[in-house]
């Protein structure tokens, strides 16, 4: 029985292979090793060495990471992201403790289970919930721009099966660009995206969230790059067989070779 010493805790733990559980089938019945005799601390051993490997792949980026942030608001996203990620961390520990609180402690057999369901299932989450939802509201009015003014630079993003057409003003002689997007480091510009046929998805995951291309509707979206550089940008949303190959490239110039830039693709335009 619990609390009574007989190590039932302890098996119930390392055992869960014995039921089927897919989790602990892994570190079911392994033969020790090094002269080990114990294969309950073997197969704990075996769990204890594979967290540093989970954690170095935590580590990984690239030009497609939200954790690799490049500027103000894909920083905001990922600051949200290691919120979340400790909330929830935070909760698991909470209800793992209550868990072992419950079955390996005596005093406790004689709480009535509805008392565990309030306490255990609605106080403990709720502050936290409560917190996490509250930084997502904070973090989503900055992402889009919702107490910020009108940024001078206004970019159209046009979205088709499986390309991206981005014009630099308001009229069709403004100058264009295909899977390439440009735009000034350093400045705030106003993504306005649409779709020609179906909905897509506009996503540069190191400078910004995510905002769908609807037929017929109109969604903005601001960016802003920290430094000059080039990064990613996909199609986020299943648009079809091309789907996988509609991508972008952001590029962030110097304020000055931004606008060298728009008049080199202006010319370009003007010779077609």
């Amino acid at each position: 029985m619990t609390g009574d010493g007989d190590e039932r805790t302890r098996i119930f733990f390392f055992d869960l292979g014995n039921d089927g559980i897919f989790l602990f089938r892994g570190f079911q019945k392994s033969p020790p090793v090094c002269g080990t005799t114990s294969t309950g601390r073997f197969r704990f051993r075996k769990f204890a060495a594979c967290l540093p490997v989970a954690a170095v792949l935590t580590g990984c980026s690239g030009d497609l990471s939200t954790l690799d942030p490049a500027g103000p608001a894909s920083a905001s996203i990922a600051h949200l992201w290691w919120i979340m990620l400790w909330g929830s961390a935070l909760l698991f520990a909470l209800v793992i403790g209550l868990f072992f609180t419950s079955t390996m402690t005596r005093r406790f057999s004689g709480i009535p289970a509805s008392r565990w369901i309030v306490w255990g299932g609605l106080v403990l989450p709720i502050p936290v919930l409560t917190g996490l939802l509250i930084a997502a509201f904070i973090q989503g009015e900055t992402l889009f721009g919702a107490r910020a003014e009108t940024p001078a630079k206004v970019i159209h993003v046009e979205a088709s099966m499986w390309n991206w057409n981005m014009r630099y003003g308001q009229t069709e002689s403004d100058p264009e660009s295909r899977n390439v997007l440009h735009i000034p480091a350093g400045e705030t510009v106003e993504i306005a995206v649409s779709s020609l046929d179906v909905i897509h998805s506009f996503w540069v995951p190191r400078l910004a969230g995510k905002i769908d291309a609807i037929p017929g509707h109109e969604t903005r979206i601001r960016l802003k790059a920290d430094r000059p550089g080039t990064f990613g940008g996909i199609c986020a949303e299943y648009c079809g067989v091309g789907h996988s190959a509609m991508t972008f490239t952001v590029i962030a110039h110097e304020p000055a070779d931004y606008e060298r830039i728009l008049q080199t693709l202006s010319d370009a335009q003007e010779n077609t």
